[in-house]
């Protein structure tokens, strides 16, 4: 769990982040900068087994593996029992959605602005189970409406599954308030914190969700192939993942086998050993910053962005959400997203574009084709940020 910390020290942070020199990187959304001590963790630990051994290597540094489940504990206030570490943050996802118990009739809750990945593995349990999905409505901030999921909740429903961030656009979902109505009628709570996690505070217990999924890339400036999965307590040993190894399990004979009791047994025996230690990294060095100093950083960077945009002409920040967060979406009249990425990249500028299948249920209901990703951090610069709407205003 984070506690207050002391405003950002924008120089030192980018100093500590060797990919700040040259460019304007917005698109900490997609993957941000690895600041030094996680990246010459990582490359240090490939440069153990190139000279040791792969195996060798674990044994010899168990502790920075180990020091994964104590830092990602310590961000999410949970206990280092509740964690997995995972390839990716959809494969997180997956070992906790594929592990419930989901049949005919069985209702699936999510939101409009649901992740097209998830969406993809609702449809897929519902296309092979029987089981339902249904959005739950937008409120008036254009988040989910927590008054509707509470109307909709009745006994058919076996999970609530929500992105805290969604990935084409800038709102925060009030999940702790999702979370209230999840405990109230004792319905199973899924948060996808993969955009969150790292930008905002992340406590499980005043969230109140059951499991969590979240990547390294991300705002926790960590390695790529690498994710988490928390699961409560009182949930691991009522879940069957719906894979298995001899890490996650034991045989015992030729007829027999046990699942561990933690929640390792989600994992691989096999996975991205220099990318878990750098994860640990990764996440006490966010929390060496604070998450609410981060936070406070973050989002008023973001705003300043959508304010600056807003006053181009024929720019429409496309952004909702009472919240909101570090990435900042928009479309410009005339020119496609695409191009837009384009122009930006050659003046040194990154950013990405949204609307694929990722965020295409929202993107439809809303008429939205595609649209810029802008994606702010800590590490920004409101120089960058004036480079970015200068270049955008230009058209050239």
């Amino acid at each position: 769990m984070s506690t207050k910390s002391a405003p950002i020290d924008v120089d030192r942070a980018r100093a500590e982040t060797r990919g700040c020199e040259g460019m304007a990187h917005l698109n900490h959304a997609g993957s941000s900068l690895m600041p030094i001590p996680v990246a010459d963790a990582l490359i240090g630990w490939q440069r153990e087994e190139e000279f040791r051994g792969g195996y060798e290597t674990v044994d010899r540094y168990q502790d920075k593996l180990e020091n994964f489940y104590d830092a990602t504990a310590r961000l999410l206030n949970c206990g280092r029992d509740e964690v997995a570490f995972i390839e990716n943050a959809t494969r997180a996802w997956d070992m906790a959605f594929y592990a419930l118990d989901l049949g005919p009739g069985d209702r699936i809750l999510t939101t409009e602005s649901e992740y097209g990945s998830n969406m993809i593995a609702y449809l897929h349990r519902a296309r092979h189970t029987g089981c339902e999905v249904a959005i739950v409505p937008n409120d008036g901030h254009g988040q989910i409406d927590v008054e509707a999921l509470d109307r909709m909740v009745d006994d058919r429903v076996k999970l609530i599954s929500i992105s805290h961030v969604p990935t084409g656009g800038g709102l925060v979902n009030p999940a702790a308030a999702v979370g209230k109505v999840a405990r109230r009628h004792g319905v199973p709570y899924l948060l996808d914190a993969c955009q969150s996690a790292g930008q905002v505070p992340l406590d499980v217990q005043a969230i109140g969700c059951d499991f969590l999924s979240a990547t390294g890339r991300k705002y926790l400036r960590g390695p790529r192939g690498t994710g988490f999965l928390y699961v409560r307590g009182d949930w691991i040993e009522r879940l069957d993942p719906p894979l298995l190894d001899q890490h996650a399990a034991e045989l015992i004979n030729e007829r027999e086998y046990v699942i561990r009791g933690d929640a390792r047994r989600f994992e691989n025996w096999e996975c991205h050993f220099a990318g878990k230690a750098a994860l640990g990294v990764a996440i006490d060095y966010a929390l060496g910053w604070g998450l609410e100093a981060i936070r406070d950083r973050v989002q008023p960077l973001a705003q300043t962005l959508r304010d600056r945009l807003s006053g181009i002409d024929g720019v429409e920040v496309l952004d909702e959400g009472a919240e909101k967060c570090g990435i900042v979406t928009f479309r410009k009249a005339g020119e496609e997203a695409d191009n837009i990425k384009r122009r930006l990249k050659a003046r040194r500028i990154n950013v990405s574009v949204a609307g694929d299948s990722g965020a295409r249920v929202g993107y439809d209901r809303r008429g939205i084709s595609t649209a810029v990703r802008a994606s702010v951090h800590y590490v920004t610069l409101e120089r960058e940020i004036d480079d970015l709407v200068r270049a955008v205003a230009d058209g050239l």
